[in-house]
Formats: C-alpha cells, sequence, structure tokens
C-alpha cells in the first residue's frame, strides 16, 4: 500500500506566515504544505509560494480558497472569482486539489450556480474541488442555531465529485465523522485532521486531545486505501513560543503517521 500523503496547512503556523509553515514541514518530515489563502501576502502570490515550494523542497498539495468571513475581499469581493483564481493558482503550482467551503446563504447567486460551477471548473481544470463540511455559525433562542451555508454544512446535501472532511468542523456541528466519511464515500478527497471538544466553535485542536475519533477515521482511511490527503489543520496561536508551536506540529505528524500506518 502507498502511504498516505501528510501536510501541512499553513494556517497552522498563525500569526507566522505561509514562508514559516514551508519551513516547519520541512525540518518536521511533512510530505507537503496546503496553502491557506488569507491576509499574509505571501499566500497570496504564485511566485512567492512557488519560490517557498522550491526553496524548501516541499510541495504544494493543495490550495485553500479565500472564503472564510475575513477573507472574502481576498482577490476579489466576488466569491465565484475568488474560487477561479483559486483553481488557477493550483494549475500554476501543480497542486492537484482546492478546498472550497459551501457558500454563505446571502451569496445568493453564486450559492444558486454553486455545484454546476464547481463541476465545470473541475472538468476544465483536471483539479479536484473538494467542498468541505462545516458547522453552524448563527446561534438562535433556546440553545438552537441555524446553518450560516447553503443548502447546510454538510456538501453532500448538495452532492460533489469531491469533498473534503474537517474533524473540528464535525466536532462543532455534533456530527459524526465517521457516518461523514461513509456518505462521502469514494468521494473523500481531502482530510483535515484536528480536534475539538465539542463545543459550539472551530477549535483545531492536536489530534488526541479533543472527542474525536481521529485516530479510528485516520485507520479506516488506511485499511480502504484512501487515495487523497491527510492535512494537518490546527490551531496553534495559544503557543507561547515558537519552539511550542513546531512541538504541537510534530506531535500532531507523530500521530497522524502512527494511526494512518494501522
Amino acid at each position: 500500500m502507498t502511504p498516505i500523503p501528510v501536510a501541512l496547512s499553513t494556517a497552522s503556523v498563525y500569526p507566522q506566515n505561509a514562508a514559516t509553515g514551508f519551513e516547519i514541514a520541512r525540518a518536521l518530515g511533512y510530505d507537503g504544505v496546503e496553502v491557506m489563502v488569507w491576509a499574509d501576502p505571501v499566500s497570496q502570490d504564485v511566485d512567492a509560494l512557488r519560490r517557498c515550494s522550491r526553496n524548501h523542497g516541499v510541495p504544494i498539495t493543495a490550495i485553500h480558497s479565500p472564503c472564510l468571513l475575513i477573507t472574502q475581499r481576498i482577490w476579489s469581493p466576488d466569491p465565484e472569482i475568488r474560487l477561479r483564481r483559486a483553481v488557477e493558482a493550483a494549475q500554476d503550482l501543480g497542486a492537484p486539489t482546492v478546498v472550497v467551503h459551501p457558500p454563505f446563504r446571502w451569496q445568493r447567486r453564486y450559492a444558486e450556480n454553486f455545484p454546476e460551477l464547481v463541476a465545470n471548473l473541475e472538468a476544465r481544470s483536471g483539479i479536484a474541488i473538494a467542498v468541505e463540511n462545516m458547522f453552524p455559525v448563527k446561534p438562535l433562542a433556546r440553545g438552537r442555531s441555524m446553518s450560516a451555508f447553503k443548502p447546510s454544512t454538510d456538501p453532500t446535501d448538495a452532492g460533489h465529485k469531491h469533498y473534503t472532511l474537517d474533524l473540528s468542523h464535525t466536532a462543532a456541528a455534533q456530527d459524526d465523522a465517521i457516518d461523514m466519511a461513509k456518505r462521502m464515500g469514494a468521494g473523500l478527497k481531502h482530510v483535515h485532521l484536528a480536534d475539538g471538544s465539542g463545543a459550539p466553535r472551530d477549535e483545531h485542536l492536536v489530534p488526541g486531545r479533543g472527542t474525536q475519533p481521529c485516530d479510528r477515521l485516520c485507520e479506516m482511511l488506511a485499511a480502504n486505501g484512501f487515495a487523497g490527503q491527510v492535512v494537518l489543520e490546527i490551531n496553534t496561536r495559544a503557543a507561547k513560543s515558537p519552539a511550542e508551536r513546531v512541538r504541537d506540529l510534530a506531535e500532531a505528524l507523530l500521530f497522524a503517521r502512527l494511526h494512518l500506518d494501522s
């Protein structure tokens, strides 16, 4: 069996920049880097990213399109243009995958055309556009919540060719990660490996520090011959020093490799 590649998301080194992500990925032995496109100028610059990849000898395995609330004007205020730019960046950089969130409900035209847009871009580019599961973000009265995403936080409700499964998001949504992986089936292309406590917020803990079945999912992927990639997307903003951040990222990589080799 071919080992499942394990990459590092540049979001995992925030508030340090994407260039630091490449440096740490090389030092720790990650198989690649997923670039989170956001306010960091390096993450938006294809030429700068190419230099980072070449200088550190670490391939770019995925581009995360700028679709967070805080990145709504990166590259363009138009979400369709942002997604197209992400696909173009992936082509230029040799990355096989683009990660994208489902549309927000208020992005009405984009949401209406999203399934067809994703399918057409995949067909024309050869890039897998892996739509990610999300979690409710708008609280309502009496402990209820409403999805800010259309049609829902679960991308299998719309149906796409490829998916990203994020275990911090399943924790926040109180979804069953194993069941969701099974629903995604052969379309599961990309995994954001992180953990969560089950609190209604996006925590991105180091795997093994929360309640999610990170170990069981990794073992299931290995047993089923998963042909995609696993990406450590964890939150290290609370690290007291760069050395502590590196230790967390080393622990996360060790966890992934241990359970993917089971």
